[in-house]
């Protein structure tokens, strides 16, 4: 009998080809990507370190700390990101975990309530403060920080609920309690330390939130760090533009930041 020659099969190379093919659309897609970003942030730097005469000089940035006015409002942001940071941790962390624990079906009503500060308008919102605020704390920018701390719900909640849907937050709290530890430390030596990514999303995107909302303290009337921008780019655009950019970089080194430490946490495997 004769033998019968039969070609070897190519599904191989063209798996290959497909392959090669997806990996070149991603590049693509990540330089396009990149040009979306990096040409405005490009041309806002050159627009920052350019001269009248038509030269370059960095002496922009160096004399940011002097203008006037700056360290005020960067005093203020910091004083009302701080205030706002811990109020939104001490609601937000308790509540999250204790509705995993003891009451799930209640995480969608959760998720709709926090979503309302996203609905309604930053305008609307205030103004209403404004009306029925207590009158010791209209004059005081403490009243702003509480309302950050509403603005700041739906990102600090979905940070930690992502957070506690990735471990097993039933099994860790049942074996700190079967050891006689009690709610509170149960909280702070068991939970926290495994919702580290998720506590510096919340930080950072509350933080972020607060350095760059200018609706409500504009009409609230206390020149913040973003209303501190806008009035000053009437009198120098330049200058302006070179603290946006520094805040930009600011936050994305803390973004960085999460991800540098998020990596080198230990695994379960490596314990």
């Amino acid at each position: 009998m004769a033998a019968v020659i039969t070609a070897p099969p190519r599904a191989p190379e063209k798996r290959s080809r497909r392959r090669g093919g997806a990996a070149w659309a991603r590049r693509l897609v990540f330089v396009i990507a990149g040009l979306y970003f990096l040409v405005p942030l490009y041309a806002a730097f050159r627009f920052a370190i350019s001269t009248p005469d038509g030269g370059i000089s960095g002496a922009v940035f160096a004399g940011i700390p002097a203008q006037e006015g700056f360290l005020d409002a960067i005093t203020l942001t910091v004083r009302l990101a701080v205030i706002s940071l811990v109020i939104t941790l001490v609601l937000v962390v308790p509540t999250a975990v204790w509705v995993h624990l003891r009451m799930p079906r209640l995480r969608r009503v959760l998720e709709g309530v926090t979503l309302l500060p996203i609905v309604v308008p930053p305008v609307v919102l205030i103004i209403g403060v404004l009306e029925v605020a207590p009158p010791a704390l209209k004059g005081t920018p403490d009243l702003l920080a509480l309302v950050y701390v509403v603005l700041a719900l739906p990102f600090a909640y979905r940070a930690l609920d992502s957070g506690l849907q990735a471990i097993p937050l039933r099994t860790l709290v049942e074996a700190s309690r079967s050891l006689g530890a009690g709610w509170g430390r149960t909280l702070v030596s068991v939970v926290l330390p495994n919702l580290r990514s998720a506590l510096l999303a919340a930080v950072v995107l509350t933080v972020a939130m607060v350095f760059g909302e200018y609706t409500m303290a504009s009409l609230d009337q206390y020149e913040t760090f973003p209303v501190w921008i806008v009035v000053f780019q009437q009198a120098n655009a330049r200058v302006s533009v070179a603290v946006s950019l520094l805040a930009l970089l600011g936050t994305w080194a803390l973004l960085w930041l999460i991800s540098l430490v998020d990596r080198r946490r230990p695994s379960p495997e490596d314990a």
